[in-house]
């Protein structure tokens, strides 16, 4: 059987494999899970597999231009600050993936490798593991906003 998904147990999508006749005839074919591994079906595998090895290059080129545009950037964030200089809000993953998005990168915030939240002002250097494995650093500077108002006593 050619296998059309990911069966947990059993194998990954695109595999062949031996299973029994009841399990194929009654679970595998009619949910169509997977389909029997006749020379035509077999052709259909290796074709699907070709055009999976070219998007994945594709998919890997994008993933390169990405980690090199990124790579060495620097994400400036505002925050609002205490009179002691301690922010009001910690600076997570989603608020750098948000912030990378108004830049035009689309990151993920589980792709963020934040140990903890930036609960500081000043600069700190955050990796980024995009697909493939692929690790770009960006250093993230948080800045207190300025306050207009008149302070009182």
């Amino acid at each position: 059987m050619i296998l059309l998904q990911d069966i947990e147990g059993l194998g990954k999508k695109y595999e062949i494999k031996d299973v029994k006749d009841g399990y194929a005839r009654n679970l595998l074919l009619p949910e169509k899970m997977a389909r029997a591994a006749t020379k035509q079906a077999l052709k259909w595998l290796a074709d699907q597999k070709e055009v999976i090895e070219k998007e994945a290059e594709e998919d890997l080129k994008k993933a390169q231009a990405s980690a090199s545009d990124l790579d060495g950037s620097e994400l400036s964030i505002t925050v609002k600050v205490g009179d002691e200089g301690q922010l009001f809000e910690s600076i997570n993953s989603q608020k750098i993936a948000e912030k990378l998005k108004e830049m035009g990168f689309e990151v993920k915030k589980s792709q963020i490798k934040l140990e903890n939240p930036i609960k500081e002002l000043g600069e700190f250097p955050v990796n980024i593991i995009l697909a493939h494995n692929l690790e770009a650093e960006i250093k993230v500077i948080i800045t207190a906003e300025k306050n207009n108002e008149k302070e009182e006593e």
